[in-house]
């Protein structure tokens, strides 16, 4: 197999280039159950944080849908109490994904009563944005859980399709979906894209596949991607060169509701590998987005100075403008539960980057990791904004 972590750029005749940043998002309408941790204008000189904070999600803040280790309480230390404004920049960087930034931000702002921006959300699929010019016209396919087509659709892609939707156009090409009980399509979401006939989906050829997040029907997506990726996107072609395949991610594990482990995006790259590669002569091509990739931590450095230059002066900051890194961190903070993801890619992003392994996820041995050690491990997140604001106040 062909395999490769694709940073999260664009490629020009320059050289690479960070992910564009995103232009400040509206801010949410108030509510009087969360604590306002919006972005405010300061004046310069109060802006004085050399310090930033990124947080992994699932095993650090939530578990399923309840937090966990204290953590609204430790995300509110961040913010002003008087105001409610942002004091400590962060962001939630997670290779989870399925929903729009947008409201994902509104989902974790009512789990943990902390408003949270759509700016401040950084999930796995994010990085498809760089892709945007290559194929926003571009006949392309999505799955994975949540409303994949929907999450495509905001980045800007323009002929986008779910597998679910693409699946239902052909007749029996699961054999075995007369004895699923469950539907995976949702009517309700379905994009006008999908309202498209038959002999449009079955002519037009699918330039690209995404795996936005983790598939519901493992088999039939195993099946369906094999067709598509077989026949240079166009279900009964001729084999010829495979189109792009992109994940949003690759974790093996996960921590989730259920007390142990669940298998994740990357189990299920393994498995469509496994498969694809018995069944024709050429191996699998495919580009893997998220951490544990150096770029993506980078990308996440830009935005934290993004989010931070705005809260102190109104103004977006992009990436060719001369002030773009006027402001740099001292330290940053990677909070996270797994060491082969979260730990190693604050490892291999190097400075400014400071991990911070906790026990509430996938990892909960009393010694530190032996292949990939964390700077410092703590047993929750709250442990872990006290060690961030004990250090950066004896400094």
């Amino acid at each position: 197999m062909r395999f490769r972590f694709q940073p999260p750029v664009q490629l020009s005749s320059s050289g690479h280039h960070l992910l564009p940043l995103p232009t400040p998002p509206p801010f949410l309408s108030s509510s009087p159950s969360l604590s306002t941790c919006s972005i405010s204008h300061h004046h310069r000189s109060r802006c004085t944080s050399s310090f930033g904070i990124a947080f992994d999600i699932d095993g650090v803040i939530l578990r399923g849908q309840n937090p966990i280790g204290n953590s609204p309480a430790a995300l509110k230390r961040l913010c002003h109490d008087y105001s409610g404004n942002l004091k400590i920049p962060f962001l939630f960087l997670t290779n989870g994904g399925g929903t729009p930034e947008s409201r994902r931000a509104i989902e974790m702002s009512q789990l943990l009563g902390v408003k949270i921006l759509p700016s401040q959300v950084v999930q796995g699929h994010s990085s498809f944005r760089s892709l945007l010019n290559r194929f926003e016209n571009d006949f392309i396919v999505a799955t994975g859980k949540g409303e994949p087509e929907l999450v495509m659709s905001e980045y800007g892609f323009r002929n986008v399709i779910s597998l679910d939707d693409y699946a239902s156009y052909f007749d029996n090409i699961d054999p075995v979906a007369q004895y699923k009980s469950w539907k995976v399509r949702q009517e309700s979401n379905m994009l006008p894209f999908s309202m498209k006939s038959i002999q449009d989906v079955s002519l037009d050829r699918v330039k690209a596949a995404f795996i936005v997040s983790d598939p519901v029907d493992w088999g039939r997506d195993i099946q369906v991607l094999c067709d598509i990726l077989s026949s240079r996107g166009l279900l009964g072609g001729e084999e010829e060169h495979q189109p792009p395949l992109f994940f949003a991610a690759d974790d093996l594990q996960y921590q989730a509701a259920f007390p142990s482990e669940r298998l994740g995006i990357g189990a299920f790259r393994i498995a469509l590998e496994s498969v694809f590669n018995r069944i024709h002569d050429k191996p699998l091509e495919c580009t893997v987005f998220g951490k544990p990739n150096p770029f993506v931590f980078r990308n996440a450095e830009a935005i934290l100075r993004h989010i931070w230059a705005f809260s102190c002066h109104g103004n977006a900051i992009r990436p060719e403008d001369e002030d773009s890194s006027s402001h740099s961190f001292k330290t940053l903070y990677m909070i996270g539960d797994n060491p082969l993801v979260d730990i190693k890619g604050a490892l291999q992003a190097g400075h400014p980057w400071f991990s911070i392994l906790t026990r509430t996820g996938v990892f909960r041995q009393t010694e530190n990791h032996p292949e990939y050690p964390a700077d410092v491990v703590v047993d929750t997140v709250a442990e872990a904004v006290d060690f961030i604001l004990e250090r950066e106040s004896a400094s």
